[in-house]
Formats: C-alpha cells, structure tokens, sequence
C-alpha cells in the first residue's frame, strides 16, 4: 500500500510540476504580448486619445471650466472624514497566534525543506497578527492540522496517514493551478493575443492592421484639428 502511495505522489508532484511550467509560459507568453502590442499599439491609441481630446476641447471652448464653476457654486461642504479606526489585537487572536506558533515553529522542524515551510506559514502568521486577523490565523492553523507534516510517528501507519495528506494537499495545489490557468486564459489579454494568433495562421496580421488604421486616423485627426486652429 505505502508504494502505491508514494508512486501516486510522485506522479502527482510531476504533474504539479508540469502545471507550474503551463502557467509561467501563459504569464511569459502574455507579457511578451503585451510588451509588443503597446509598442506596436498602445502608443498609437494615446496619440489618437489626445488628438480627439484637443479636437474636444476645440469645439467645446470653455465649457470644462464653466462646469467647474458650477459645480464649485453648488457643491456643500464635504463632511469630515471619519478617522481610521485603530487597530486593536484581541485575547482571542493572541490566544490564536500562539496556538499556531506553538504548532509551526521552525524550530520543531525536522529537515531543511519543512523548516523552509514552517519559515513562510510564520511569516503568514505574524502579518495576520499584525493585522489582528483572526479568520487568517484561524485558517492557517487547520491547513497546518491537516497538512502532512502535522502526522507524528514513524510507524507504517502514521507513513500512510502523511502520504494520504500528501496526496490531498497536491490535488488541492493542482486545483489551484487549474483555476490559476483558467483565469489567465480568460482574460482580455489572452483572447487578444488568441485572437491574433488565429488570425496570423491565416495569414493576417491583425495587429499590423490596426498599426495602419491608428495612423490614417492619427493623420485625419492631426489635419481636423489643424483646419479648426487655423480657422
């Protein structure tokens, strides 16, 4: 039974592995996007955005200011702003912390690796006592129970229990690397970059298309508000 856990963890771990590489070449695929799509692009997008905003201002005169008079003319005065309440740690949340501190102390651990997990989940643990997060605290405290390393004993049942854990806590990261990915595939970004992908295996460069539309409307913008300058 231990073997077959162990080799259904190894198997997971790999998995895992390979999710954590989707997921940094989607975040390194969508900055490299980005970066070239607002070169190419979003450059242009502003220069067209403040060319219409003359134009606007061209046509419209002194309206923005005559707004402003009004609305200094009938706005009352604002109310005070409530000051910050302060932050106040309670017996419970003390009494909390040092349940957690007691059970993840780096110095309970028992190789390198788990003091390098017990470190993170302490670091975790003094900014939401900090905060006075109870919630936080508490939550750290029951994935620290149920956590593999949480099982004392070297006796074959207390192997199986961490393995049994082990596996659970590595389904729960994969899920979690599934919603990361989904995500990221469902931003606006993405379907652009989709979206041009599909677009050039067909042999079309949709971001070269829209380069030309900018600057023809770029240049018919520069010759209107030109026309209204001089006029």
């Amino acid at each position: 039974m231990l073997e077959g856990l162990c080799s259904h963890v190894t198997e997971l771990e790999a998995a895992l592995e390979e999710r954590g590489a989707a997921i940094d070449r989607v975040k390194s695929e969508l900055a490299a996007f980005q970066l070239k799509y607002r070169r190419d692009v979003g450059e242009l997008h502003e220069q067209l955005e403040e060319l219409e905003l003359a134009i606007a201002e061209a046509e419209l005169g002194e309206i923005d200011k005559r707004l402003e008079n009004e609305a200094a003319s009938s706005s009352a005065p604002a109310d005070p702003q409530p000051e910050a309440a302060a932050r106040y740690t309670s017996d419970a949340v003390r009494r909390l912390f040092r349940d957690v501190a007691k059970a993840i102390h780096p110095d309970l651990a028992a190789d390198p690796l788990a003091r390098d997990r017990r470190h993170s989940l302490m670091i975790e643990a003094n900014r939401a006592y900090a905060l006075g997060d109870e919630e936080r605290l508490r939550s750290i405290l029951q994935a620290w129970e149920k956590s593999p390393e949480a099982v004392q004993g070297n006796d074959p049942e207390a192997a199986t229990q961490r393995l049994v854990r082990r596996i659970a806590e590595l389904e729960e990261q994969l899920a979690g690397c599934d919603d990361e990915l989904g995500a990221l595939k469902d931003t606006a970004l993405w379907k652009l970059k989709a979206m041009v992908d599909e677009a050039r295996k067909r042999g079309t460069d949709l971001v070269a298309d829209t380069v030309r539309r900018l600057r023809r409307d770029i240049l018919a913008a520069r010759n209107r508000l030109a026309a209204m300058q001089s006029s």
